[in-house]
């Protein structure tokens, strides 16, 4: 588990001065702030508004939980009915990581060299750190929008950036990937120290880890293209044998502080507000139960899945005493005091922020195995250890994972289905606080087969396959937005149109 942490906002700030004649050169200087910002400062910024954009249950931000139909509304149905101009929700997202997480992490790079923190010996090791993250934050903007501004975004002399083609960076991501690998020096530590929020150097280096997290990147990126170029997919997930993740000591994560505003942004909607605008979907918590819902492809496990009481609290409802998980309807209104609200695990202040979870590296591992990727292990034993590690994760036993993997309705060997509807139904499960990353295995695999939301708004037929662009892309770089949305195909800039991975 990592150490939680107090944001370093005024590290990350870069700081200027003005003159006043006759006064001296010193006067509007404060002895008591650094004279430039720090490169830590900066990544520490950068990893907090990562983790919180890709993890948020915010209805202005992140309203992948609904997509997924993890969870449903209770007051406010519009937003599980695929309302993303309202709160203008893809601006957000956009600005997350381009003006607040990719900028900080390239003034990061540039603070490295004269940043008198950071070790000449670690220097190299620092930059490799801000790279990957800033290479997670593109494949995320390119896997969420599709052609984005790339090659000449955030350039202040250029507020009309070219959009480039996604395919195109996502081969030049790749690139950077492998030579940030590259770059890591295994006998050096980390620069940032402490101030390192996903791995805070506090004994021994951290240097190792990230090393597991490129990989873990390179085996993920390679599965997003498995569809659409299987050879040099293949190549990259063999690339990563022996040098991931091998257990949930090695997951990816971000642990929250008590204090606001540095707290998980679930116990920010849940419990903060003190509001009850979420419970749990019957898509969803169906499954868990035992029986179909209303998803179609989805097993019927015939037992409880012992994730049921983590992911959710019991319902009030005393007909259903003997199973006391009630999910409501994704779409409509649905009754907050009588229904299962989300779990009291989601509602802690410190609970960690996955961007990389031990339970998905498995399920990659086990799809790999699927598309005849030499990553070693049977499709079946790294499907075994990535439902035991997740239900490990939220607190389950190995008994339990037992039991409930020995079910011929589970089991990787007995259970119906082709490998993407189990390997996917799996996914869907363990992903269950990966909001972001379970919607990108679910447009990978397209399983399970969630049904519409009720009553979808602006004519919308599908589940969202990707977010538009924001609308002030077409009022200030229009241009360039009617050509990157042409190059998305026939039907435009549209939540349906499917991305250059999105095959099937």
């Amino acid at each position: 588990m990592k150490q939680s942490f107090f944001l370093l906002g005024v590290a990350a700030l870069a700081l200027t001065t003005s003159c006043v004649s006759n006064l001296g050169d010193d006067y509007n200087v404060n002895p008591k702030l650094a004279a430039s910002a720090s490169a830590s400062g900066f990544i520490t910024n950068a990893e907090r508004t990562l983790v919180r954009t890709v993890t948020s249950s915010s209805v202005n931000l992140n309203p992948l939980r609904f997509y997924m139909q993890y969870w449903a509304a209770t007051d406010y149905p519009t937003e599980s009915r695929y309302d993303l101009i309202t709160r203008n929700i893809p601006l957000n997202y956009w600005n997350a990581l381009y003006r607040d997480c990719i900028t900080d992490l390239r003034a990061a790079k540039a603070a490295v060299a004269t940043d008198i923190s950071v070790p000449d010996a670690n220097k190299n090791n620092t930059l490799a750190v801000a790279e990957l993250l800033e290479i997670y934050a593109w494949a995320n903007l390119v896997e969420v929008f599709g052609n984005i501004p790339y090659t000449q975004a955030l350039d202040a002399n250029n507020l009309q950036p070219k959009y480039d083609d996604q395919a195109t960076i996502y081969a030049d991501l790749v690139t950077r990937l492998d030579a940030v690998i590259g770059k890591f020096d295994a006998s050096k530590e980390i620069g940032t120290g402490e101030n390192d929020l996903i791995f805070p150097q506090t004994a021994g280096s951290t240097t190792a880890q990230w090393l597991k997290f490129a990989n873990a990147m390179k085996l993920r990126m390679a599965l997003v293209l498995a569809d659409a170029d299987p050879a040099k997919a293949k190549a990259m997930a063999e690339a990563t044998v022996g040098r991931l993740p091998a257990s949930s000591a090695d997951a990816v994560d971000l642990t929250f502080d008590r204090t606001l505003p540095n707290t998980n942004p679930l116990y920010e909607d849940l419990v903060n507000s003190r509001r009850t605008d979420f419970i749990g979907a019957n898509t969803f918590i169906n499954p868990l139960k035992g029986i179909t819902g209303n998803a179609t492809g989805v097993p019927v496990t015939g037992a409880v899945d012992p994730r049921l009481d983590d992911y959710f609290n019991q319902a009030l409802l005393p007909a259903v005493a003997t199973n006391p998980y009630v999910g409501g309807n994704v779409g409509r209104t649905n009754n907050k005091e009588t229904l299962s609200q989300p779990g009291d695990k989601l509602r802690a202040q410190t609970l960690p922020g996955v961007l990389v979870s031990y339970a998905q590296v498995e399920l990659m591992l086990a799809e790999a195995v699927e598309r005849g990727f030499a990553v070693g292990g049977t499709a079946a034993s790294h499907y075994n250890a990535g439902v035991t590690a997740s239900i490990l994760e939220w607190g389950g036993t190995t008994a339990e994972a037992d039991t409930y993997l020995a079910l011929p309705t589970v089991a990787y060997t007995t259970a119906a289905g082709t490998y993407k509807q189990k390997i996917g139904y799996q996914y869907w499960v363990a992903l269950y606080n990966q909001p972001t990353e379970s919607w990108t295995q679910w447009r990978r695999l397209d399983y399970p087969q969630l049904p519409l939301a009720a009553s979808p708004l602006n004519g919308i037929t599908v589940i969202p396959r990707r977010f538009t662009y924001p609308a002030s892309e077409q009022s200030l770089n229009n241009a360039n937005y009617t050509t990157a949305s042409a190059a998305l195909g026939t039907t435009g800039d549209n939540v349906a149109t499917k991305l250059f991975w999105d095959k099937l």
